[in-house]
């Protein structure tokens, strides 16, 4: 029970932060993709080499023009994902734009 409410104040968090791509953090495609992103980088951050609090950052976002949505997380190719820790993505987020490529 304590963890799906702390699940359920994740997902809040995280509509907050995302609106509704916060939800789709939890789809089990991106989690297994998330997982498999994190051992293809020797579950290091890619910036500082740390191995704790590691994320999957988008290097871009793909707007599918003919649709009016971006692509799901997992759909995106390994090669636009990359490990970081959650200090390093935060500060990579502060100091860059994520491009958005329109498709």
């Amino acid at each position: 029970m304590k963890y799906k409410i702390q699940k359920k104040k994740n997902l809040e968090l995280l509509q907050g932060q995302h609106g509704s791509y916060g939800k789709l953090l939890f789809d089990k495609r991106w989690r297994d993709k998330r997982t498999n992103i994190i051992k293809r980088d020797n579950n290091l951050c890619r910036s500082c080499g740390v191995n704790s609090e590691l994320e999957v950052h988008h290097r871009q976002y793909h707007f599918i023009k003919r649709l009016r949505q971006f692509k799901k997380p997992w759909e995106y190719e390994d090669h636009l994902l990359i490990t970081f820790c959650g200090s390093c993505h935060k500060k990579g987020h502060q100091k860059f734009k994520v491009p958005i490529k329109y498709i």
